[in-house]
């Protein structure tokens, strides 16, 4: 088993659910009193939100650096950003570790793939939704068409993210608009969603949506398992 680190707190409601996650895949494949090796640094999503407020992702980009770093010191073997937004500084992360970034969009289209689906609605941050870094992976690497809310859809998706699942509530009529949206993606074409938010999965569930959900959070997850338990003398081109 080699060792996983994760970059968590961005928001801890849902570094929560990485570690059951991968906690309860491990012990799945392995046996009843198997746990991961792992290492978790958890930030203060309060510093990185005021970042990405001020658009300095220049200095969030370091201060996750420094983070990788001491994962990486410590022993981590792989690295995992338990966020779809702070994949925004990925690369800087990744040019200045020795250990592969396992990228939480890799996961999400190879899954998209799996389901033969093409067109993909995809539901995030207001940064996730709009801008290049996310999209733009999923569109070179997988061949997708990403369909994203209207504007004024994104600022209302946004605001539920951050006044909401990242303080851990969960509201009946923010579900309601957010099946309202998925509706409005699939009459647009889309063949599956994504949940291009860790927090998302607090709120949406596959009964949510008339066609298949791609949970970034799981996926992310299982990817690190898969890793961890893969052989080690095996060629691993994670970091590209």
């Amino acid at each position: 088993m080699r060792m996983i680190g994760l970059i968590g707190g961005m928001s801890w409601e849902s570094t929560a659910h990485y570690y059951r996650l991968i906690n309860e895949t491990v012990r799945d494949r392995l046996g009843a009193l198997r746990s991961a090796e792992l290492l978790l640094y958890s930030v203060d999503f309060g510093t990185i939100e005021r970042l990405q407020r001020a658009g300095d992702w220049a200095e969030a980009g370091r201060l996750l650096t420094r983070v990788a770093r001491q994962l990486e010191q410590a022993g981590a073997e792989c690295l995992l950003l338990c966020t779809n937004t702070m994949h925004k500084v990925a690369s800087e992360i990744e040019s200045c570790t020795g250990v592969p970034l396992l990228h939480i969009a890799d996961p999400t289209g190879a899954a998209a793939n799996q389901l033969g689906a093409s067109t993909v609605g995809l539901l995030g941050t207001r940064f996730t939704m709009e801008e290049a870094f996310y999209r733009k992976r999923l569109e070179s690497r997988y061949g997708l068409r990403v369909l994203i809310p209207e504007s004024a859809e994104r600022l209302e998706i946004h605001r539920i993210i951050y006044e909401q699942l990242c303080a851990g509530k969960v509201i009946g009529a923010s579900r309601d608009y957010f099946r309202a949206t998925i509706r409005r993606f699939i009459e647009r074409g889309a063949q599956a969603i994504i949940l291009g938010c860790t927090e998302i999965m607090l709120l949406v569930e596959a009964s949510d949506s008339a066609v298949p959900v791609l949970d970034t959070t799981a996926l992310h997850a299982l990817a690190a398992v898969d890793f961890s338990l893969s052989d080690p003398c095996a060629r691993h081109d994670q970091k590209r």
